[in-house]
């Protein structure tokens, strides 16, 4: 989260100071990325097609304030449904444990175990810095070149559209969203995001970890 946070600031001064060129090159970017993916997220269980894995992707589970993180009990919930309903078989949860005491995948595990998901359908991915980076290491590390992404619609839309940039067929299915002024400046940030995951799909950009493959069976 900090690594990206950098990143938006850079992008957020570089888009100033083109502005405004560079304001209207992120919207052009953010219109593309929209339109590249939107047969591809999905609001519904009944019309989500079956995937054996579905990728988690992570977040913070509080906020600065110590409150819950709203994009993190939906994206549980939106994990929970999706098993339950037999549209997974498995949870690849992909996050950041960057340190020792700040680790996403656990506290996502944690919480799945408590709704009721066998630990043996849960697999963690400790690497998930970035969305490149959990995207690209389900394909490379695990060997995933399909699954269902799940996180809220914006978040899937941008993971969504660097799977398919790497040959992964990906489709994702929309937590539910959040509304509070938090949601702002997230909104904000993405237009960004957006920016940067088109770079990294021209730089080739590769994730900050690889390792040994991991089968998920």
């Amino acid at each position: 989260m900090q690594a990206l946070f950098k990143t938006t600031v850079k992008l957020f001064k570089w888009a100033l100071a083109l502005s405004p060129f560079g304001l209207f090159a992120v919207i052009c970017i953010d219109t593309y990325v929209l339109l590249e993916t939107e047969k591809e997220t999905h609001q519904y269980v009944k019309t989500l097609p079956y995937n054996k894995v579905g990728l988690l992707l992570g977040t913070s589970k509080y906020r600065d304030n110590g409150h819950i993180n709203l994009y993190y009990r939906y994206r549980i919930a939106a994990a929970e449904t999706l098993f339950k309903a037999g549209k997974i078989d498995f949870i690849l949860i992909s996050g950041d444990h960057g340190h020792k005491d700040y680790n996403e995948p656990a506290l996502f595990k944690k919480d799945l175990l408590l709704l009721g998901i066998p630990e043996g359908k849960i697999v963690l991915d400790y690497a998930g810095f970035s969305t490149l980076d959990s995207v690209l290491r389900a394909q490379k590390i695990f060997g995933l070149d399909k699954f269902t992404i799940i996180s809220q619609r914006f978040h899937n839309q941008r993971a969504i559209f660097l799977a398919k940039h790497k040959g992964i067929d990906a489709i994702g299915f929309n937590a539910e969203t959040v509304s509070d002024k938090h949601a702002v400046y997230t909104t904000l940030r993405e237009y960004l995001a957006r920016t940067k995951a088109c770079l990294d799909i021209l730089l080739g950009s590769r994730p900050t970890y690889l390792g040994e493959k991991i089968a998920i069976e």
